[in-house]
């Protein structure tokens, strides 16, 4: 069975199956409010999931997916801060 991609067709980051098969990251979004205790909870599986796998790397991967975790963070904050001010221009516009 093929393994699926972490890219799409275009070249782009393709994460969301990925993500939406979390089920306590969907339960947490559900309210629109992610909580402090949700986020914890995200925290230790986070921490959980690096713990599993860091270990089981040589040290070049590590060195490659220390890059991967570092990127993939950058994208994530730099996404979401594009998607507020599109949001933030949009309700500009859309109330004049």
């Amino acid at each position: 069975m093929a393994r699926p991609s972490w890219i799409d067709d275009d070249s782009h980051p393709d994460l969301d199956a990925h993500v939406g098969s979390l089920e306590h990251f969907a339960t947490s979004l559900a309210d629109g409010v992610v909580d402090a205790h949700e986020l914890d909870v995200q925290e230790k599986n986070l921490v959980a999931a690096m713990k599993a796998v860091e270990s089981t790397l040589t040290d070049d991967q590590h060195v490659k997916v220390t890059k991967l975790l570092a990127e993939l963070t950058a994208y994530s904050v730099m996404r979401t801060l594009h998607e507020m001010a599109q949001a933030r221009v949009q309700n500009v516009i859309t109330r004049k």
